[in-house]
């Protein structure tokens, strides 16, 4: 996946949370990285789906896991999972003292039963 349409080594991630869940004081399971241009979202187990709205609003088909100790790639265009790819601006992940779900403070206590069976 070197070289690939749709991924940007040097862009940076836009954050340590989803924006869109911040900014609606809503909360995430796991979180995204959009490889093309570093918007972070939430995946599609959690209630808002942002990283899907964001392919779905800018077209932007590769996302990379933003949870510390993954780096598997989802390319939306064909619904196809990669072990690897390469390697994104850091950071990485989210940092590892911040709880999935999260953010600290706003998960509700029957979160589970809001997951995505």
């Amino acid at each position: 996946m070197s070289n690939v349409n749709g991924i940007d080594p040097s862009v940076p991630p836009s954050g340590s949370g989803c924006p869109e869940c911040d900014a609606a004081g809503g909360w995430w399971f796991h979180l995204r990285r959009c490889a093309q241009c570093g918007h972070v979202g939430c995946c599609d187990s959690s209630p808002a789906k942002h990283a899907t709205a964001h392919f779905r609003e800018t077209g932007h088909p590769l996302v990379q896991s933003f949870e510390p100790g993954e780096a598997w790639y989802w390319n939306y265009d064909t619904n196809e999972m990669f072990e690897s790819g390469p390697e994104l601006a850091p950071p990485a992940s989210h940092p590892a003292d911040q709880p999935t779900p999260g953010p600290a403070g706003r998960v509700p206590q029957d979160w589970a039963n809001t997951l995505r069976a």
